[in-house]
């Protein structure tokens, strides 16, 4: 069945992605949604969802899934932290509307109608609280020809071989990922941390094939689609050093709150 977007348009300026199962992190995750699982003494999204209101952010998206009535039970409709403007959260809920996440990319096209011409996306499951969402690089990125503006992260020991590459007019490379066996690459890779700016004309074809708002529900990965774009110059992307964990198992989670 054709089914439409659950939300108006409100040209929001980020999606924040939370609908994964997290299977690697059962059974914490049996009866509580991955992002909502306490980092330092908060719900792990949150940290993205603070670093998003500091750099600027009024109106996030949050897509859900998996135990999704969870989180806007928690966050509600308005985040507000002292000394920040409040940031009105508006849900995009995949587990309601076809019984199940649609993966990233289909995830973000199910959520492009309430999204701005430009818009970040970060992962509820990734902790980077020193990463700033800079209104600056934002505007750069706006001004510029590329469609996707991705941030790397050093490679960590559960991906030593790294996901793209970083030429030295700060294009992502699309390389096939290295095998650590078979010695040094001549081109450096690094991971994707996961954390990007996207414009919508990249979710239109040539490069995505799901239609705007994703009606029929269809999953589809943002890889391939990142891949494509970098091949055609078409991906800008930067170093970002600072702390990051993808919690993705429960040791990472443990290491995080030791």
């Amino acid at each position: 069945m054709n089914r439409a977007p659950s939300h108006p348009t409100l040209a929001a300026d980020a999606l924040l992605l939370a609908a994964g199962r997290g299977e690697r992190m059962r059974p914490l995750t049996d009866a509580t949604p991955k992002p909502l699982l306490t980092v330092r003494g908060k719900p792990l999204m949150q940290w993205a969802m603070e670093g998003l209101q500091r750099g600027g952010v009024q109106q996030l998206v949050i897509n859900t899934a998996w135990l999704g009535e969870q989180i806007p039970q928690h966050f509600g409709q308005v985040f507000e932290i002292a000394g920040q403007a409040p940031m009105h959260l508006h849900y995009s809920q995949e587990g309601v509307d076809f019984g199940g996440a649609l993966e990233t990319a289909g995830g973000i096209v199910r959520a492009l109608p309430q999204l701005d011409e430009v818009f970040w996306v970060a992962a509820g499951d990734v902790f980077a609280p020193e990463f700033v969402f800079s209104l600056e690089v934002k505007a750069r990125f706006k001004a510029s020809p590329q469609l996707a503006h991705i941030w790397l992260v050093p490679n960590p020991a559960h991906n030593p071989g790294g996901d793209f590459g970083l030429s030295p007019q700060g294009l992502a490379m699309n390389l096939p990922k290295h095998e650590p066996t078979t010695g040094t690459p001549d081109v450096p890779r690094w991971t994707f941390s996961t954390i990007a700016l996207y414009k919508r004309a990249f979710f239109n074809a040539p490069w995505c094939a799901v239609p705007n708002g994703n009606p029929l529900g269809l999953k589809a990965p943002l890889a391939p689609m990142l891949r494509a774009a970098m091949d055609n110059h078409a991906v800008s992307a930067q170093l970002y050093e600072g702390p990051w964990t993808d919690v993705g198992t429960p040791e990472r989670l443990g290491q995080l709150n030791r």
